[in-house]
């Protein structure tokens, strides 16, 4: 895991993010306390970008389908045990 130097007089750029992108400065998001801890962890960007859910009532909507899909193959793949079980013990396999 490679270090990237502060910010220098020779090297005005700010310290940027993983994908390369320069971050903006925000000042709340610099001295919030999950931020603060990941820089002392070593993070090279000035603050963890991201994080905070625009519209989080779409987001639950979106999470409440995923999770009937997850409840709906689980009970698929169990009962298709259950079915070609017997269908192996009916054909005498």
């Amino acid at each position: 895991m490679s270090e990237r130097p502060a910010a220098t007089e020779t090297d005005p750029q700010p310290p940027t993010a993983a994908a390369g992108q320069s971050l903006p400065p925000d000042p709340d998001a610099y001295d919030s306390p999950r931020a603060s801890q990941a820089r002392a962890r070593g993070l090279a960007a000035p603050y963890i970008a991201g994080g905070e859910d625009p519209n989080p009532e779409a987001t639950r909507r979106e999470e409440r389908r995923y999770v009937i899909a997850l409840v709906v193959m689980i009970v698929v793949v169990v009962l298709a045990g259950f079915v070609l079980g017997i269908v192996q013990n009916l054909l005498g396999l």
